[in-house]
This record gives C-alpha cells, structure tokens and sequence, in this order.
C-alpha cells in the first residue's frame, strides 16, 4: 500500500504542476479548458509541438511493482479527415524506462492512419533489458519461479487496408525479435521448458490481420466494436530459428446504456502451434495477474468493465474476469480457473480526444497490482 500512496502522490504532484504551469504560460491558460476552467491537455495537444509529457509509474507486478517510463507523447489530429465519420488522431512517441527490478528500456513509436488511401499503419523499435520470472509447476516441489534476464531488440511494423468504407481492415505486419537471455538462477542442467538454442536466438515473424474497428473513439471508447484476428508464422525462410505459428483472437464491445454508464466486454484466445521458444508461449492477459505468470499453448480471457461517469471530468471505474491457460497434451477443464476483481478512477485529461486517465487497483487468485491507464486498459497489445 506505500507504494499506491507514492502513485497517488506522484499523480498528484504532476496535476498540481502542469496547472500551476497552465496558469503561469503565455497565452494563459494553455492547460485549461475553455469550457470548465478545468486542467485539460486539449489545446496544448492542438499546438503544433503540443505534446502530453506522461511521467508513467510502471506498476506491473512481473516487473517489481514500481518503476517509470518518461514519454512524450505527440497527439495531433489528421490534416485529411475522412467527411462524416470518426477519423483517428496521429500519435508519435519516444519512451525511456526503469523500474525496481533493474528493467530498463528505450524505444520509439508511431501510430498513423492515411484516410486518402483508406490504411492505418503502426511503427515500433525498442531496446529492451528485462527481468522476468516464470513459472513452472514441478513434481513434489510444486510452484516454482525462474528468473531471467532478456536483453531484447523488438521491431515492429503494420499496414492494414480498409475495404469500401465498411471499417473492415486487411493487411500485414512484422515482427523481428533478437534475445540474448540469461537464468538468473543457480542450475546443472537447464529446466525442462528451457531449450539451450533459445537463450540466443531471432524470431522473425510475418503475419497476417484481419480487423474491424467501429469504435467512436479510439483512447476511451463509448461505443463499438474492435475485433482483430492475427496469425503470425517464423520458418527458416522467414530468417527465424523456430518454426511455429501463433493464431490470437480478440473481440471488444463496448455500450453506452446511459449517457453516464459505458459497459465494455473483452473476449480473448491465443493458440501456439508447433514447437516455440519458452517465452513465446501465450499467457493470461489481465490486471492483477503477472505477466508470464500462467502460460499454456492456449489460453482464452473474459473480462467486463464498466465506467461510470459521475461528472465531466471524473468517472469510476469496476472490472472483473475469467481466464485460462491450458497446457500442452491439458484438457481446458482440468486448467486453472484464473479470476481478477478490482476498480479504478478515470480523469477526462484531453476532452477533445476523448482521453482519460487514471488508476486501477486489481486482485487474482494470488497476487495483487495496481496500474495506471492512460486511455482504455485494454487498448495495450502484448
């Protein structure tokens, strides 16, 4: 709990700051909003060089719950909108982070839509040291943690194509992985799970999407669906050192029942096939679970949310899931049923773009931890 007090302190900090700032900038009020008076990052975004300057607390529990990603993040709105419907903002980031494990990463991203043309593309690159424990359950001994350190190099890239105005989208993306991975744990032999060739090795994974995207915004979303289906391949003729294939699934629903209340759905499943690098496999994907903490070679997530927004600014926030990962020659019933419970609060940060901001505090079967959320939670990809 000290460490949630140092979150809402630090938010604090930062909301006291930018609106002390928002009084003393020329022209004044650069950070207020026209309509309430409020702190709001609208106009500022609007301005040529406008960006939100997010000093996030990373919170995830795989990862030493507590840490920071200093990022800049450009929102601007697109110089071409499409006529007569909701057309994404560009966003343009830089990131820098540590936390309390001794992770660190740096990286770059862009997120952009071409309406002209009917494509939305996605950029990533990044370097990354991350430490990560997995689990494994092993005879007698039961539950037990491996330590790993992973120095990674992740490029990512995506170009979808809308077909006649329907908000169904095709098209391809690519993943190139370099790891140099080393157990921090004292062993004779490698575990069972981990491979000798998988502590240096490159994935290099083309694959192909399918998506349909009819939400009304797309940081936090009142209404509509995003249903996305993927399917990612590495051979020796692809420059991978596995051969294998990962199908992912989701689907996200979200209705607006009152003007106050937005009830969301999520619906997930990931399948591996053949042969994969023990840290490819799928795990369950939910707030107050650790990453990597229940992998199988499928796993299948539902979780509801629901927002209730008390005034203009602030809204409160409940969720709860299901989920499980079922292991390699497993029967889904015998899996564990994984569950997550908790709440959160959200802040109408940039009115304009519809962005919300805030913190969620969450519980599992065993663990707890808390996040902040810039947007929707479910908008972060794996």
């Amino acid at each position: 709990m000290r460490i949630l007090k140092c979150v809402l302190v630090l938010i604090t900090t930062l909301v006291f700051a930018f609106s002390s700032y928002a009084q003393s900038t020329k022209p004044k009020k650069t950070l207020r909003d026209s309509l309430d008076n409020k702190l709001d990052f609208s106009d500022f975004l609007l301005n040529p060089k406008g960006f939100i300057p997010l000093i996030q607390p990373i919170t995830e529990p795989a990862l030493g719950n507590i840490g920071g990603v200093i990022s800049p993040i450009f929102i601007s709105p697109n110089k071409h909108p499409e006529k007569n419907t909701y057309t994404p903002p560009n966003i343009t980031s830089v990131f820098g982070g540590y936390t309390a494990n001794n992770t660190w990463m740096a990286g770059a991203f862009r997120m952009a839509s071409i309406p002209k043309h009917h494509l939305k593309y996605q950029l990533m690159a990044a370097y990354t040291s991350v430490n990560m424990d997995f689990y494994r359950t092993l005879p007698i001994v039961g539950e037990k943690q491996f330590a790993f350190n992973f120095k990674s190099l992740p490029i990512f890239g995506s170009i979808l194509k809308e077909i006649n105005n329907t908000g169904l989208y095709v098209g391809v993306e690519y993943l190139f992985l370099k790891s140099d991975i080393t157990p921090e744990f004292h062993f004779e032999t490698l575990p069972d799970f981990v491979e000798e060739k998988s502590l240096k090795s490159i994935l290099s994974s083309p694959g192909l999407v399918v998506e349909f995207d009819n939400r009304d915004n797309i940081f936090t979303p009142d209404k509509g669906f995003l249903i996305n289906t993927t399917y990612h391949f590495n051979a020796n003729w692809t420059g991978s050192d596995y051969t294998f294939g990962n199908l992912e699934i989701s689907a996200l629903y979200y209705h607006q029942f009152t003007p106050k209340l937005v009830s969301g759905l999520r619906l997930a499943s990931e399948m591996q096939f053949k042969d994969a690098p023990f840290y490819t496999e799928p795990y369950i994907n939910l707030r107050g679970v650790p990453k990597m903490r229940y992998q199988g070679k499928s796993t299948y997530v539902m979780e509801t949310e629901q927002r209730f927004d008390f005034t203009t600014r602030w809204s409160l926030m409940g969720f709860g899931g299901l989920a499980k990962a079922v292991e390699e020659n497993d029967s889904f019933s015998n899996a564990e049923l994984i569950y997550n419970y908790g709440t959160g609060f959200r802040y109408l940060i940039a009115r304009k773009f519809k962005i919300r901001m805030g913190i969620d505090v969450a519980w599992s079967n065993h663990d707890f931890g808390y996040y902040i959320v810039f947007g929707c939670a479910w908008n972060n990809r794996k």
